[in-house]
């Protein structure tokens, strides 16, 4: 298969330097999804679906993507302009959001919402690592037969505030309520891991597949 072939026939996993790419490609594979890992703006560009991945800071994210101008710009035109689907999982659902308080910095601005750290200062102890059972706050094909006892691996010490609450898609608690999942039109943000949560990740990223 050739790679321009692959990116439309495939999802398109970004790799922008700060993700667990293999393990997301892995997943898909397991449950018969072709995918792509690719930071081609050309390819990126012909995607019908891209996953944004990451582990790590807020900030060193958004510069890889900044320092890659076209890349920010494919990016911007699948995501804004084709309004094609695209999931983002942990660090990568963070950037979708308008601004994060890790590094004080402006994110793709993609779903309006702020990216806030855990308080530190509470009982909590922050990175929140673990599973979690998650609600579904609203029907989407994105959480389509999403069992009621579904459970996810987090691993994170910041999450998302919506500025709307209707964009939140799964609600889950750590010291208080917060946004497991955001989407907004074609735009989907999971804070979790769906390629490290078993059956329930893999029920989520089949559905993804199949919009």
């Amino acid at each position: 298969m050739t790679p321009d072939k692959a990116s439309r026939e495939s999802i398109t996993i970004v790799d922008y330097g700060m993700g667990n790419l293999g393990s997301i490609q892995n997943m898909l594979k397991k449950i018969g999804v072709e995918s792509l890992i690719s930071a081609d703006p050309h390819l990126i560009s012909l995607s019908k679906k891209i996953i944004l991945p990451g582990v790590g800071h807020f900030k060193k994210g958004m510069e890889n993507i900044r320092a890659q101008v076209d890349l920010l710009q494919a990016l911007n035109n699948v995501a804004l302009g084709k309004q094609i689907p695209v999931l983002g999982i942990c660090l990568g659902a963070q950037l979708v959001t308008s601004f994060s308080e890790e590094g004080d910095i402006e994110g793709l601005n993609w779903i309006p919402a702020r990216t806030k750290r855990f308080n530190a200062a509470s009982h909590l102890k922050v990175p929140h690592m673990g599973w979690k059972k998650v609600a579904i706050t609203r029907p989407h094909p994105l959480v389509k037969d999403l069992a009621d006892s579904s459970r996810f691996y987090f691993v994170h010490s910041y999450y998302m505030v919506p500025e709307d609450p209707s964009h939140t898609l799964l609600m889950t608690t750590y010291g208080e309520d917060f946004a497991a999942a955001l989407q907004r039109d074609n735009i989907m943000a999971c804070q979790f891991h769906p390629e490290k949560s078993h059956r329930f990740g893999m029920k989520i990223l089949k559905n993804f597949s199949e919009l």
